[in-house]
């Protein structure tokens, strides 16, 4: 009995049976590495800080709205393990993500922010031995017909939640009254069109918002002009990060309303030069964050 009892006294003191450690009711704001997080950081009011894993969670109002700030960090993994203890340990009402992106929809620039209607995994995929005449793929999910490139097999992803039985999904969506809100932004006019001063480049056009279409996401850095034009034809997607389509997954997973706001720091392999990111990625972030910070003034509370 005594070591029943002392099994129990260790189940009921881990941290992943803890309550939570804030109990009310806020918007969590995702960024993914600290330029994302700097841009939004400074608009949070009255903050104090809890950790979680190390990981410092701001938490605070913004447009008198309760908020919470985290960083992620990079990648898929990240995103969706952040995702899941925010879930667990604060009382999430929905998930904002806010950050950089590249372009791959020709008509979309440098700048310009977007708001996915739905999110999926580009790189979830079967690797294909080799055969005469091609490529041999010992398994393709139900229905996917997507074409492949080379070697690679885009696959879906199967998954489910309290409200659904498990199925095969290819993207995920964003919550359709979030993004109606999103609609309503008129944001255009006050995203940024130069970079920091220490560079002082300017883009030639004038940033503006777009609202729908869809982005995906992988754990890789994307910067290839071929692969770029194979993204776009196969997924007709608008932008492509490295942590949406995770945070989606899990938001779905646990019935949580989700949406993104990713600004094009480059055109992932698409710039008529040098991938652009390191020029251009504070003042992505910051357009991320303003038409975010515009976004939850308008929200109920």
């Amino acid at each position: 009995m005594k070591y029943l009892l002392a099994l129990v006294g260790l189940l009921t003191a881990s941290p992943a049976l803890a309550q939570k450690l804030d109990e009310q009711p806020r918007t969590a704001i995702m960024t993914a590495f600290p330029p994302e997080h700097a841009a939004l950081v400074d608009r949070i009011e009255r903050p104090r800080t809890v950790r979680v894993n190390g990981v410092p969670v701001t938490l605070g109002q913004m447009a008198g709205k309760p908020v919470l700030l985290v960083e992620s960090g990079v990648s898929m993994v990240n995103a969706a393990m952040t995702t899941q203890w925010l879930v667990d340990r604060f009382a999430v009402k929905r998930i904002l993500f806010s950050g950089i992106a590249g372009g791959i929809d020709p008509s979309l620039h440098i700048g310009d922010v977007v708001v996915a209607a739905d999110w999926g995994q580009f790189m979830e995929s079967t690797i294909a031995r080799e055969a005469p005449g091609g490529f041999a793929p010992i398994f393709r999910t139900p229905g996917n017909d997507l074409p492949n490139y080379g070697m690679i097999f885009p696959r879906d992803v199967e998954v489910g939640n309290e409200a659904e039985a498990k199925s095969w999904h290819r993207a995920f969506p964003a919550d359709p009254a979030l993004l109606a809100i999103a609609r309503a932004l008129s944001s255009s006019e006050s995203l940024a069109h130069c970079a920091d001063a220490a560079t002082a480049k300017c883009l030639p056009h004038q940033p503006s918002l777009h609202v729908g279409g869809r982005g995906i996401s992988g754990p890789a850095f994307m910067d290839n002009a071929a692969y770029r034009q194979y993204l776009f034809a196969t997924f007709q997607a608008q932008v492509l990060d490295m942590e949406s389509a995770a945070v989606a997954q899990v938001a779905y997973a646990n019935r949580v309303p989700f949406l993104a706001f990713r600004s094009l720091s480059d055109l992932a392999g698409g710039d008529a030069e040098q991938n652009q990111m390191s020029v251009f990625m504070a003042l992505a972030s910051a357009n991320s964050a303003r038409v975010v910070q515009d976004f939850v003034t308008r929200l109920p509370d």
